[in-house]
């Protein structure tokens, strides 16, 4: 085909695309099922990723919850049981109800549960192989484990920012290259990077924590390059960057007072219930609130000083200095106590 006639045939395909991304904000398409599929999900012990459990649990997903904290998983496992069992007993009550009869669901949903420090790449392989053992194939993958270390980065330990950069990116290269091959084979999976808004455009005193969730954007966006290049259309990916979001992860942090009533830190249900709506539409990426895609766009073509006279204005160029002077207290603090 000619270069001219090829670079016209594009250029449709390029607004027909913008089109049909426009057409989605407006018209929501149907909510794709995940009942009885394999789905794992990291840092399932708290925050967002309890919340996903209890979402996927929702829809009688089979969930193998990872976490570095044996209890609060086990909470959080505890927790997707009983909205099981609620399940059950509703879908029985119904049945009473129509027929007077009672039958046994065709799909009893479990949950399993596994300790696993993702920042270890041989503990990820391993338990990924077990999980394959005593589960079944994974077809949901939701990395959404994260650290932040809490200190400026010349107050701040290597061994914390090697800490922050394995477990908030590197492991994700580990999880995907564990069940990745099987998804390629069976043309079927879904794979979702929970990053943040700081993986978008950053912000003072938590340099680590912001190149480490640019990386999670980059390791996610090339892959899913990678998959659309392998023809693999049975694979989705889906990106979640969430504003702050209100977990106590960064508690703290504050904007300018003026701004922050209308751009106060997001509840995590809401969080959730946003990506759960993009992950089961196949949406390619989620921003919470919508601000952060203007935010994400003018950051692309404004020049550096006009972004910060914007950050200046918004409080956003110190705002993690509060969260920062907390946990240098609470640290100070416990050194205290260990002393006495």
């Amino acid at each position: 085909m000619n270069i001219v006639v090829e670079f016209f045939v594009v250029m449709l395909k390029v607004l027909w695309a913008i089109v049909m991304a426009g057409l989605k904000w407006l018209i929501w398409p149907k909510e794709k099922s995940v009942a009885g599929q394999v789905c794992v999900i990291t840092g399932a012990g708290g925050g967002l990723g309890r919340l996903f459990a209890k979402e996927f649990a929702r829809r009688r997903a089979t969930l193998v919850l990872w976490d570095i904290n044996s209890h609060s998983n086990e909470e959080t496992a505890e927790m997707v049981r009983q909205i099981y069992r609620e399940q059950d007993d509703n879908s029985i009550a119904k049945e009473g109800a129509v027929g007077g009869v009672e039958e046994v669901p065709p799909f009893q949903p479990q949950v399993y549960t596994y300790m696993v420090d993702v920042g270890k790449r041989e503990s990820v392989y391993s338990i990924a192989e077990k999980v394959r053992r005593e589960v079944g194939e994974v077809e949901l993958l939701i990395n959404n484990a994260g650290v932040v270390s809490g200190h400026h980065l010349l107050e701040c330990p290597d061994e914390l920012i090697e800490r922050t950069m394995v477990v908030n990116c590197h492991a994700h290269f580990w999880t995907t290259k564990a069940f990745l091959p099987k998804m390629l084979e069976m043309n079927h999976g879904h794979i979702v990077t929970v990053a943040s808004s700081l993986g978008l455009f950053s912000t003072a005193g938590v340099e680590d924590y912001c190149a480490s969730k640019f990386g999670a954007i980059g390791f996610h966006e090339s892959l899913s390059h990678e998959i659309k290049a392998s023809e693999k259309d049975g694979i989705k990916m889906t990106l979640v960057c969430p504003y702050l979001v209100d977990t106590g992860m960064f508690r703290g942090c504050r904007i300018r007072k003026e701004i922050e009533p209308f751009l106060p830190p997001l509840r995590p249900e809401f969080c959730v219930k946003q990506a759960m709506r993009a992950i089961l539409t196949d949406q390619p990426m989620i921003c919470t609130p919508r601000i952060v895609y203007m935010v994400n766009f003018m950051k692309s073509i404004l020049p550096f000083e006009a972004i910060v006279c914007m950050y200046r204005f918004l409080g956003a160029d110190k705002c993690m200095y509060p969260f920062l002077a907390q946990r240098k207290e609470a640290m100070n603090n416990n050194e205290a106590k260990n002393g006495i």
